[in-house]
């Protein structure tokens, strides 16, 4: 039997992943006490229709029975059951705004702060997400991203690539981008926007790309970018990172730094890596 725990933060988006691996065929439990993970294993292996792939979700909406997901999961080792832990994480400022536009009390602070509620929660799931065989940080996925991301990891069988990589354009007279791990100055490059037929395009058209990567610099620059995120993304997985997100900033965002971003993320999905490319002031 394939059996998977769905767990993570609260406002990440575990009942959407729920979802998602309904539509994959897992039979699917929300909200279930950990204590009684073996005793459902046990109704799934004697059910008359053979079960052979379930997912339940646990999580801090249990109370005080969550306490109990430890010996929960050793019960189905002693049962010879096989289990995978998917954490789905979020950024804390993502998950304050979700809270918000929901209109939500968090479940650990149901009449006080969301920010303490967060916190509280974090540490809680320290140890949770230490074992967690997948780790998949929502903040910048859509519904759909998230569908392909679990669609990759469970019925395509990609596996370990517990980091997402969002390569993101921004322009520096907009100010800086404030979530950035790692931000690049691409000003050093002729500027389209002095290019008249060139000034109302954007990065994403193949005119403005062929002016941009017609100079020899824009192309050693990303080939020294690809060189230091490949030295140091398997740095940042064994540190534990689940997110990285790389600025690659020009004047307005919208000409240089666009297609920079774009050929940079689409090299690092050449090589397997979990990543969106986002535009944040392209209009």
């Amino acid at each position: 039997m394939e059996f998977l725990v769905i767990t993570g933060m609260s406002g990440a988006g575990k009942s959407q992943a729920m979802k998602v691996t309904e539509d994959m065929g897992y039979y699917c439990v929300d909200n279930l006490p950990p204590a009684l993970l073996s005793k459902f294993a046990d109704l799934c292996q004697e059910s008359k229709k053979p079960i052979d792939k379930v997912a339940v979700v646990v999580d801090i909406r249990g109370g005080e029975f969550f306490k109990h997901l430890f010996k929960g999961l050793d019960d189905l080792e002693a049962m010879g059951i096989g289990y995978k832990i998917l954490f789905l994480d979020s950024a804390n400022d993502v998950l304050i705004k979700r809270y918000k536009e929901l209109r939500r009390p968090h479940p650990l602070a149901p009449d006080g702060s969301i920010v303490k509620g967060i916190a509280a929660e974090r540490e809680l799931l320290q140890q949770v997400k230490k074992r967690s065989n997948y780790i998949v940080d929502t903040s910048k996925l859509t519904l759909g991203m998230l569908r392909e991301e679990l669609s990759n990891i469970f019925l395509k069988g990609e596996e370990g690539r517990n980091i997402t990589i969002s390569i993101t354009s921004f322009g520096f007279k907009n100010g800086m981008l404030l979530d950035g791990d790692l931000v690049f100055d691409v000003r050093f490059i002729p500027n389209p926007f002095y290019i008249p037929e060139l000034k109302y395009n954007t990065g994403k058209t193949e005119p403005v790309k062929n002016y941009v990567f017609k100079w020899e610099q824009t192309n050693i620059f990303i080939e020294k970018v690809i060189d230091l995120l490949t030295y140091l993304i398997p740095h940042y997985v064994v540190e534990g990172k689940t997110q990285l997100v790389v600025g690659i900033g020009c004047t307005g965002g919208f000409h240089r730094s666009v297609a920079i971003a774009e050929e940079i993320g689409e090299i690092l999905k050449s090589k397997g890596h979990r990543v969106i490319i986002a535009h944040r002031d392209l209009k």
